[in-house]
């Protein structure tokens, strides 16, 4: 028998040895069956044996009954087999790992399942075996062991009751360890094949299977929550177990934990990376063998991943049962309750919380291994942000290049940027996407409105200090989101705000664009709005509603179905706005509008009225940028006191006059601002008359004065 070369160490030499001299006795069968094979052959000396039936072979097949009975292998054999496998005793007593027995017991395979794995596995080991079942099946295209042959080289009548250890239910199939082919062939003659991977790791190699390593993701293997729960089910034998996580949660370090008190390592797979296409089935299938094959557990999540991917209920559900009935000790993750329609087996359904911050510092520490900033926690910089133990490792991997590229230590807008960084795309196909770069030095308000500002951004910092430390969310079944309704005119400064909140918080800010929110058919727009939710619900941003008077206007007495239908969509609004765990924030140009039903569920409410004079000289000074060129004429004492507009009307007209300017190659004049001002008033509707402009009236066109 041609040797199998062993590459690694001493562990990997003794299984070798021992998956190797099984394979030898398998060859003692096949000598048996090549002898029997002759002494029915009536032309031995035929070069064409194979390729054709001859009139002498018909004959032969005819008289069957004649044949020499298959025989067991005699007692030298036997007398092999139990010295070899004492053998192996000793050397798992040694505390060596013998591949092949390891196998056996994981799946429960008998003696006989081995052997006809080994029959079917020979060809992948030594290619001598591909000519000799050529032979034995007198075909030379037929190089792998067929049902029939396999059983007739371990002993057993091919029509006799061990056909059963090649049914579809049996452990060597039922299990992807051994698959057997061309199934439009009669039974017996039909191939068997040792999928790659039982070969690979059969022969030391403990590289995962392609599909499954494709889903694989990384495991924090954080210490956080309690998770004896998780681990008793485990240890007395359930097979199943669900945990249901909100935003941030930590189910993922759970179940590893869980499992490593076992003595298992976890095998963790994102769902989320499975393509349009790809089989759940066979993924299960699959994963339940790579589990099996390195005494692992099965972690998986997020469910919503599946469903996500068959909106119907039934194929939804038959989805995630392929998962939830795998073959092997199998964790789930969603952020839905369970459902039972998901799976014949009951599971244990634990709910995991949300990591507080002294466990979310800890992790963190770890994962910056030291290069934390010395000057802020790294838990309290990214309060803003509900991560997961997971995310938070790679957003410290994030926050190390980036300062690494910046050949500096990590500060804390790394670490935001980190944080930032693990925000799936999801949303962005359903809002505009901005990357705050304004700040509060930017903002031109009322004292008090400032106030409230960053009174709303205190409570997305200590939302888990006040809702968990403290305890006072744990009687609450409302989300942990926070809420807040920005009112005034337009050009008031509630865009850049909210923009200000989030720069402050380090999170990006996702404007919802109503185009991909409102539909004329019924049912359509609460769909629109659950797709924002949930994708919202994944990421860490502020949610802003621009205009929200047009979603979340008031419920009207119901005249005919068209008023029925809108009171739904602000009713859905109402509950799905409660159960958002996120900061979403509401605009409005009046506060009259907004349903009355939203005033309690709001957790602020900032009015913002049009700027005093002080406000406006300043506006006009911050519009007018530093490098911006300015002549010696300008006059912005008399524009703020002149003109009653608002922050964002004062940039239209200097972004006007700038162009004015550019377009002549000069600097900016009062002419250009009084020309800008008078083209707004008009876009405005207001009337251009003498007393608001004084002095200036005569630089504007005779044409446009009333």
């Amino acid at each position: 028998m041609t040797p199998v070369t062993a590459t690694v160490s001493r562990r990997v030499d003794v299984s070798l040895a021992h998956l190797q001299q099984r394979v030898i006795l398998i060859e003692a069968g096949v000598r048996a069956a090549v002898a029997r094979r002759r002494a029915v052959d009536s032309d031995p000396e035929d070069r064409f044996r194979g390729l054709y039936i001859s009139e002498a072979e018909v004959d032969d097949l005819l008289a069957g009954s004649d044949r020499p009975p298959l025989v067991i292998p005699d007692a030298e054999a036997t007398a092999q087999l139990a010295e070899l496998e004492a053998g192996a005793d000793a050397a798992e007593a040694a505390g060596e790992d013998v591949r092949l027995r390891r196998l056996a017991r994981s799946f429960g395979l008998d003696d006989f399942d081995v052997e006809l794995l080994l029959v079917a596995l020979a060809p992948d080991l030594d290619p001598r075996f591909e000519r000799l079942y050529a032979y034995l099946h007198d075909d030379v295209s037929r190089r792998r062991a067929s049902t029939g042959l396999a059983l007739e080289l371990c002993g057993a009548e091919p029509g006799g009751s061990e056909r059963r250890r090649l049914g579809p239910s049996s452990p060597l199939l039922a299990d992807g360890l051994l698959i057997v082919e061309e199934p439009d062939r009669p039974f017996l003659t039909r191939s068997l094949r040792v999928p790659d991977r039982v070969a690979a790791h059969l022969l030391g190699d403990d590289t995962p299977d392609p599909l499954i390593e494709s889903v694989t993701t990384a495991c924090a293997g954080a210490a956080v929550g309690d998770v004896s729960p998780i681990e008793q089910a485990l240890r007395v034998g359930a097979r199943l177990v669900y945990i249901q996580e909100p935003a941030g949660g930590a189910a993922l370090s759970m179940a590893a934990a869980a499992f490593a008190r076992l003595g298992m390592p976890v095998l963790p797979l994102d769902l989320s990376r499975l393509g349009p296409d790809s089989d759940v089935n066979d993924l299960s299938a699959r994963a339940s063998r790579e589990a099996r094959l390195v005494g692992a557990g099965v972690v998986a999540g997020p469910v919503e991943a599946l469903v996500a991917r068959c909106p119907e209920g039934t194929r939804a559900a038959e989805a995630v049962r392929a998962l939830a009935e795998a073959r092997s000790p199998m964790v789930l993750i969603g952020a839905r309750g369970w459902d039972p329609q998901w799976s014949r087996e009951v599971p244990l359904v634990v709910e995991a919380g949300v990591v507080s911050v002294a466990e979310r510092s800890t992790v963190w520490r770890g994962a910056l291994d030291g290069e934390a900033p010395i000057e802020a926690d790294p838990a309290l910089t990214t309060a803003g942000f509900r991560l997961t133990p997971e995310q938070i490792h790679r957003a410290a991997r994030a926050a190390r290049l980036q300062a690494t590229a910046g050949a500096r230590r990590i500060t804390p807008d790394d670490l935001r940027a980190g944080a930032r960084a693990q925000n799936a795309a999801g949303l962005e196909r359903l809002a505009r996407r901005i990357a705050p770069q304004v700040a509060w030095d930017d903002l031109v308000l009322p004292p008090q409105a400032v106030t409230q500002l960053r009174e709303l951004v205190a409570r997305v910092r200590q939302r888990d200090r006040v809702l968990d430390a403290w305890g006072l969310g744990a009687r609450s079944s409302k989300g942990r989101g926070i809420k807040a309704l920005f009112a005034g005119d337009s050009g008031t400064g509630k865009t850049i705000s909210a923009e200000v909140v989030a720069h402050d918080l380090g999170l990006d800010l996702y404007v919802i664009d109503l185009s991909t929110v409102i539909d004329k058919y019924v049912g359509e727009t609460e769909k629109n709005l659950d797709r924002i939710f949930a994708e919202a619900d994944r990421l860490n941003g502020v949610l802003l509603f621009d205009e929200a008077d047009a979603l979340f206007g008031k419920r009207s007495e119901v005249k005919d179905a068209q008023d029925r239908y809108a009171n739904v969509e602000v009713a859905y609004l109402l509950q799905r706005m409660e159960l958002f765990d996120g900061l979403a924030v509401l605009t409005t140009n009046l506060r009259s509008n907004i349903d009355d039903a939203f005033a309690r569920r709001l957790d602020a409410i900032v009015d913002f009225p049009m700027p005093e004079d002080d406000d406006r000289l300043r506006l006009w000074q911050q519009h007018l940028r530093p490098a911006l060129p300015r002549a010696n004429d300008l006059d912005l004492g008399f524009l703020a006191r002149s003109f009653r507009i608002s922050g964002g009307n004062i940039r239209n007209i200097v972004l006007a006059a700038a162009f004015l300017a550019a377009e002549d190659n000069r600097p900016v004049a009062m002419a250009d601002l009084i020309r800008a001002t008078e083209r707004e008033y008009r876009k405005l509707g207001h009337l251009v008359v003498e007393n608001e402009f004084g002095p200036y009236y005569k630089l504007i066109s005779t044409s446009t004065r009333y």
